[in-house]
């Protein structure tokens, strides 16, 4: 996925309620030339497209700057709403040019249909629905798919059984259970067997 975005330098002074009102934006950069950061502002209305692709940390964006001449990949780290209204009233990215490796959440796409669910009567138990990972800039993959065809009930899925693309390694706890298959069969006759059984 390839997007591309155009910013204007913020004007110093501008007032960040006043540039909303205007229909723009602020925004900041980070990482383009070293610790510094540049203040900017985006047409609302870009932002609100932006925001539609599901963008935040995982798809890199081409970000231009006419007014000084920059032109780089970045990701979108933040997105600061209003408290109530909800609307994007201030951006954050990142330019990653300089970098070997990044850092992405990316989502867990289940494809199959486990046995446990289909046979056993299971319940499908998606514990995790995106995974943090580490990956080359121009090797973000869209998303991570994950075959659950083989889980019966009682099975669980774990970080460190994942199949991921090449480059791509996983940041977290590697026991960390991502999907299972929970049985319902035995729970319900729990249930019923204490409430037959009378109160001591």
């Amino acid at each position: 996925m390839e997007i591309a975005v155009e910013c204007q330098k913020r004007a110093e002074g501008s007032k960040p309620n006043a540039l909303r009102r205007s229909g723009l934006i602020p925004a900041v950069l980070y990482g383009h030339q070293g610790s510094e950061s540049l203040a900017l502002t985006i047409p609302a209305k870009a932002v609100e497209t932006l925001l539609k692709q599901r963008v935040v940390n995982n798809v890199l964006i081409d970000l231009n700057i006419p007014e000084i001449s920059w032109k780089g990949k970045t990701l979108l780290r933040e997105v600061q709403r209003h408290p109530w209204k909800g609307f994007p009233y201030h951006l954050s990215f990142f330019a990653v040019g300089s970098q070997d490796s990044l850092e992405v959440e990316l989502s867990l796409h289940f494809v199959g249909e486990s046995v446990g669910v289909k046979l056993g009567g299971g319940i499908l138990d998606t514990v995790m629905t995106q995974l943090a990972v580490k990956c080359k800039p121009d090797s973000i993959p869209d998303a991570i798919e994950v075959d659950i065809s083989n889980l019966n009930v009682g099975d669980a899925l774990h970080i460190h059984e994942l199949v991921l693309p090449a480059g791509v390694v996983a940041i977290g706890e590697p026991n960390q259970v991502v999907v299972s298959v929970l049985g319902t069969q035995a729970g319900s006759e729990d249930d019923s067997e204490a409430a037959a059984t009378p109160a001591a």
